[in-house]
């Protein structure tokens, strides 16, 4: 059902839903989105689940929608939202069920020239070296209580295991590890759904990608983060928390949905069901939700190491030799404890980002010391036949959304749909006219991914670059997929 509130045209990149549009709305709603995108955001009602986002207690701040946005669990997809550390509230649906579903970016000193001829080989390397798809186990079998050392340590526990290198964990968001976690906020069934998981690609929406660069925007940027030339190479790795962080998710809206009663909390949106930040559900949601983040980053962290090892074994040269080097690692879903100055003075508060993406600027303690003098890097991926982005985080972030901006292209239509109206041949067709070589654990895994079943990600990353919040450094092009 379209969407046919009221809603009000600030400037150029930036629309309003009015606080007076419901009585709960104790703030306004913004979306970031132009003219023309601003029909396709109506077009599937999202917009109401922004202004039901403003109804929430302890919000600060407006609620926020990305130009990605689109209809979701509680939160639009692409929304933001910011609690008071004292009087707000923790939700899981304005984290989402794939918790930390991120991407992770790596750089090499590899050229077109250089992989051009072997590009079906790496993939398919890949696809031998990482699990993937709906289900799919991992290669390693954990025992005892490794499980609970992944989700408290996270990334750290990969790489003390020899799966990566040192300067992965500072070129990662968090270092790869949420100090909040705690593993005993963690049911068992979670536990068991994700010990065999660990280190699988998973389906949906979640790929390898090996590309190129194909435009450099900012050279300065660019050249901190290792991107130093058209058509040099570069490897997307899109992941998250697999089965635990989904049966996490799972396990908390139950009892957030317990806790509205307990607690006398009205929302508009069932779906909406949080807790207090300082009760004992909201306390074990955010260990539990940090866990699961933790378990992404250990997930990413895997693949990364045998990424490194499918180049190796197809170029026979060492990946220190290639430079395969972590450029960053950013999460989508996640609710992080942060500290940001509002009217004036430093609150801390809980930032809810689902489907969007931190987008921190260099004066921030959190940005790695070698970003330290441009900003965080910001990982944008489109559809696979079209580009991804690599973009930097703005003082505009900082000020406007809690230093938060767009996570990726944005669904235009529903995988049931994409299902419809494409066919796998057709997509595998098409993205081999445009060079690009994909091999995918099932033919659904490419229909439901079309690249038609997507927002144009160029349009997604200029208005985000046009709002100010966030910055565009690079543009890269596709050569080679691995869908789950």
């Amino acid at each position: 059902m379209p969407w046919a509130g009221p809603l009000t045209k600030l400037d150029e990149f930036r629309f309003e839903i009015p606080r007076t549009y419901k009585s709960c709305m104790t703030t306004s709603a913004i979306i970031f989105s132009d003219e023309k995108m601003i029909q396709s955001v109506k077009a599937d009602n999202a917009p109401e689940q922004a202004a039901n986002v403003a109804c929430m207690p302890g919000i600060v701040g407006r609620s926020m929608a990305m130009p990605d946005i689109h209809w979701g669990y509680g939160f639009p997809i692409g929304g933001v939202a910011a609690f008071d550390a004292d009087s707000g509230v923790i939700s899981p649906g304005g984290i989402g069920y794939d918790v930390n579903c991120g991407v992770k970016l790596v750089r090499t000193n590899l050229m077109e020239s250089d992989v051009k001829g072997v590009i079906k080989n790496l993939v398919d390397q890949m696809f031998e070296n990482v699990p993937s798809g709906v289900g799919e186990k991992g290669k390693l079998r954990l025992s005892g209580g490794q499980i609970d050392d992944v989700l408290e340590s996270g990334a750290e526990w990969a790489v003390s295991k020899g799966y990566g290198w040192d300067e992965d964990l500072t070129s990662s968001e968090e270092s790869g590890k949420m100090k909040t976690a705690d593993a005993s906020a963690v049911d068992v069934k979670a536990k068991q759904r994700g010990a065999p998981q660990l280190g699988t690609l998973g389906g949906g929406n979640h790929f390898l990608e090996i590309q190129k660069v194909d435009r450099i925007f900012d050279t300065d940027a660019a050249k901190a983060f290792g991107i130093v030339a058209q058509d040099q190479i570069m490897v997307s790795i899109h992941s998250g928390s697999r089965g635990c962080g989904h049966q996490i998710a799972s396990d908390n809206i139950r009892i957030m949905e317990s806790a509205l009663r307990k607690y006398s909390i009205s929302v508009p949106d069932r779906q909406l069901a949080c807790a207090p930040v300082g009760s004992p559900e909201g306390e074990n949601c955010f260990k539990a939700m940090s866990s699961a983040a933790n378990y992404a980053w250990a997930n990413r962290q895997l693949i990364l190491h045998w990424v490194r090892e499918s180049f190796e074994k197809t170029l026979g040269r060492r990946a220190e030799e290639m430079e395969m080097d972590c450029v960053y690692d950013v999460a989508h879903n996640i609710c992080k404890l942060e500290e940001h100055e509002v009217d004036g003075r430093r609150r801390k508060l809980y930032v809810h980002r689902k489907g969007a993406t931190r987008a921190f600027d260099k004066t921030r303690p959190e940005v790695p010391s070698k970003y330290s003098g441009v900003g965080q890097p910001v990982l944008i991926p489109g559809d696979m036949g079209s580009a991804s982005y690599v973009l930097v985080g703005t003082a505009g972030a900082m000020a406007e959304t809690f230093g938060s901006t767009c996570h990726g292209a944005g669904r235009l239509m529903s995988r049931t749909s994409a299902t419809r109206r494409f066919s796998a041949n057709e997509v595998v067709s098409m993205l081999q006219r445009r060079g690009i070589y994909i091999k995918a654990a099932s033919k659904e895994g490419i229909i439901e991914e079309a690249p038609g079943a997507y927002k144009d990600v160029d349009e997604v990353v200029r208005i985000a670059h046009g709002a100010g919040i966030s910055r565009m450094v690079a543009r890269l092009k596709p050569m080679g997929v691995m869908k789950g």
